[in-house]
């Protein structure tokens, strides 16, 4: 396997609602899809937002119960300032903040926000991460 990501899914309950608060956040649909589903550029890669009993059912899985699903999407910013920034962005679009944006401990600065569905997204300002011109993350050696 390529130590990638390629495209990541989000199952949700209102797809149009989704579509509307990531496109608030500047993500751009594609015409993929039909509808059923919607497919939106995320830099190098994709996000995708499915009904969540779809996505459950095409993974051979059970629906389970809304809440902390031990993961947290990251988004890493430019500048410290973006934390802040990005995260009323966020709550403008509908999202809700979970923790607001603070220093760290590592350096750096940090908050988190729930989207409509209360998928977790971390905002972080890493000044150890470098950012290219394509978003890319360099991690270091």
């Amino acid at each position: 396997m390529e130590p990638r990501v390629s495209l990541i899914t989000l199952g949700v309950a209102d797809i149009a609602r989704s579509r509307a608060f990531y496109e608030a956040l500047g993500f751009k649909a594609s015409s993929a899809g039909g509808g059923q589903v919607v497919f939106l550029q995320a830099g190098p890669m994709g996000l995708c937002v499915w009904t969540r009993a779809e996505l459950a059912d095409d993974a051979a899985v059970a629906d389970g119960p809304v809440g902390f699903r031990g993961i947290a999407i990251a988004h890493n910013v430019r500048a410290k300032e973006g934390v802040d920034t990005t995260l009323a962005q966020a709550q403008r679009a509908g999202g809700v903040v979970t923790r607001p944006a603070h220093d760290t401990d590592w350096g750096g600065r940090s908050g988190y926000f729930a989207d409509p569905d209360g998928h977790l997204w971390e905002i972080a300002w890493n000044p150890f991460f470098p950012l290219s011109d394509d978003g890319a993350l360099t991690l270091p050696p």
